[in-house]
Parts: C-alpha cells; sequence; structure tokens
C-alpha cells in the first residue's frame, strides 16, 4: 500500500530525510517511530503529496506521489500533528463542510457523517461547538474528518499528542478498530508502549535515516541479539532474611547480567544474559540465600529497550 525508495528531503543545508526506503503492506498499523527532528513528519507530507521529495520515489496504493497526486489524496486520509479547526462550526457542520469538499453527494452526507460520528463515539456531542470540545475529543474528531471519504491509508501523525490517559486508551482502541476494518494505517508517535499495544509492525527513524523497519517480534530479537536478556521483578518480604546475600549471589552467576536493587535490597531488578531465558535458578538462589519471595515477575524485551538500542547504534 505504501512503498518508497530512496526518499530524501532537504531544507538548506539540513537534511530532514536521507533514502528512506520502506514497504507498507495491505492491513498493516505500521507505527513509525523516532526522536523529535527525526524526519517523521516530513514522510507522512511526502506520502500525502504536500511535500515534494528532492530525490527518490515513492508510491501509495501503486499511485507515484510525483504524477497521481490528486488520485492519492482520494484513497488516503491524513491528520497532521497540530489539527485546525473551525471553532464557530459544530461537530456536525464541520463534518459536513469536509464531506462536501470531498465531494460527496448530498443525499449520501447525512447518512456518512452518521457512520463515522458512531465509529468514533461523537455521536453525543454532534450538535456541540468544535470550540467547546476537550484535546481528547478533537483528536477524534480529527480523525472522523479522515474518515469521511473512507480512505484505504491513514497518515496520523501525532494522533495521540497531548491526550490524559483515558483519552489515549479511547484513541488507540479506535485505531485498533480501524485495522480490523481493513485499512492501512501509518501512525507516528512517541508512545511507544501503545504502539507495541497495537501496531503489527514498526519502523525507527533518526535523523533522517531509517534504522529499523519490520515485526515488533524481530525486533525484539535483535534487541536480546544486542545484549538484552530478560529481566525479572522481585520483591522479598520485609520480614524475611538474606536480601543481601541473595543480592550478592545473584550479581557472581554468569548467567546474571546485571542486578539492581533498592537501599534495603527488598526489590531486585535482575535482567539476564543475552539468550538466557530460564529463570529457575534465579528462585533457587533467592530462596538458598534465606530470601523469602513476595513478588517475582519475568518481563520480556520492551519496544522502549529495542528503541534505545536501535537509536544508540547497538544494531547493525
Amino acid at each position: 500500500m505504501i512503498e518508497s525508495r530512496g526518499l530524501t528531503k532537504r531544507y538548506g543545508t539540513l537534511t530532514a530525510l536521507e533514502g528512506l526506503t520502506l514497504d507498507i503492506g495491505p492491513g498493516q498499523i505500521f507505527g513509525f517511530i523516532g526522536p523529535n527532528g527525526a524526519g517523521k513528519s516530513t514522510t507522512m507530507k511526502i506520502l500525502a503529496c504536500l511535500l515534494k521529495p528532492d530525490a527518490g520515489r515513492a508510491s501509495v496504493c501503486g499511485l507515484d506521489i510525483g504524477t497521481r497526486g490528486d488520485d492519492i489524496r482520494r484513497v488516503i486520509g491524513y491528520m497532521p500533528d497540530f489539527l485546525g479547526v473551525y471553532d464557530d462550526l459544530t461537530v456536525d457542520e464541520y463534518l459536513q463542510f469536509f464531506a462536501a469538499a470531498f465531494q460527496i453527494e448530498r443525499a449520501r452526507r447525512r447518512v456518512i457523517v452518521d457512520q463515522v460520528l458512531e465509529l468514533t463515539d461523537l455521536t453525543p456531542k454532534k450538535h456541540a461547538l468544535v470550540d467547546s470540545l476537550s484535546r481528547g475529543m478533537q483528536q477524534r474528531l480529527g480523525v472522523a474528518r479522515v474518515l469521511i471519504h473512507d480512505p484505504k491509508v491513514l497518515l496520523l501523525d501525532e494522533p495521540a499528542s497531548g491526550l490524559d490517559p483515558r483519552a489515549r486508551i479511547e484513541m488507540r482502541s479506535l485505531l485498533v478498530e480501524l485495522g480490523k476494518m481493513g485499512k492501512t494505517l501509518m501512525v507516528s508517535s512517541h508512545i511507544l508502549s501503545e504502539l507495541a499495544e497495537m501496531c503489527t509492525s514498526i519502523g525507527i527513524i533518526e535523523r533522517g535515516k531509517l534504522l529499523y523497519a519490520g515485526s515488533i517480534q524481530d525486533a525484539y530479537a535483535k534487541t536480546r541479539q544486542a545484549g538484552h536478556g530478560e529481566r525479572i521483578a522481585v520483591r522479598l518480604e520485609r520480614e524475611g532474611v538474606g536480601a543481601d546475600a541473595a543480592k550478592a549471589r545473584l550479581e557472581t552467576d554468569a548467567r546474571v547480567a546485571r542486578v539492581e536493587a533498592d537501599a534495603a535490597n527488598r526489590t531486585l531488578a535482575v535482567e539476564l544474559t543475552a539468550g538466557e531465558h530460564g529463570h529457575h535458578f534465579v528462585i533457587e538462589a533467592l530462596v538458598g540465600a534465606g530470601a523469602r519471595i513476595a513478588a517475582f515477575q519475568p518481563e520480556d524485551v520492551k519496544l522502549e529497550d529495542a528503541f534505545l538500542k536501535l537509536t544508540t547504534g547497538a544494531l547493525q
């Protein structure tokens, strides 16, 4: 659905995007990750035909961005990181305006707008002024706007930016639902934990260069190969004994890469060496030292770990 080869964009002496080659298949929810200024927004604007690249090529739904811009706009929905709204319109009027802008027949607009309102859970706000909506509601309205013409591809630049925890959860659920409907999503975000829960694949970009593109599972595997093993969170009973001895015993075990603890050695974060996944020996070491275990929780590699490894050049 989305393909780019060698995309490059410069602003004077600044290279915002350098040789971006990317493939996003139909029905994927692709998480686009990178620090501020990495090139995420530039990429989306090029794919939305709002910017022209200085080099390279790209296509969306098989349509070339250089020659088929008008056709591409009919099959995509683009939501920028800052959504401009018309404050003096109601939610219904706002969506009706964009339905007309997309040249949807008047007879069909009412049905389509009502369907989009229901999908985005905005029906109760149908007659509310846009200016009266919360930040989360306005973001949902932005998604509703880009769905008006039933696009095949959605380019969503930081859709959860500035949202409170509840609004972020609701936005994530909405995007997952859109993926289930068969739409292809490219979503940029700084909230890595939420991308990990909803994305089928990710791309990590830094300083305009794509460092990784593929499945989350492959990113985790590469992170482990780079020296990040399984982690275990341990909490010991306050009345127990042997906390100091337990920590010391784990620190001398070759299967343990690192042990972090609080001042009293009651809470331990144990990281195993790369490739080491068994954790029964950790329990044996704790019990053998006389410690009493209150909680024992193995934790696998997280998307944050993969991001840090990739953006610091630890993976080649």
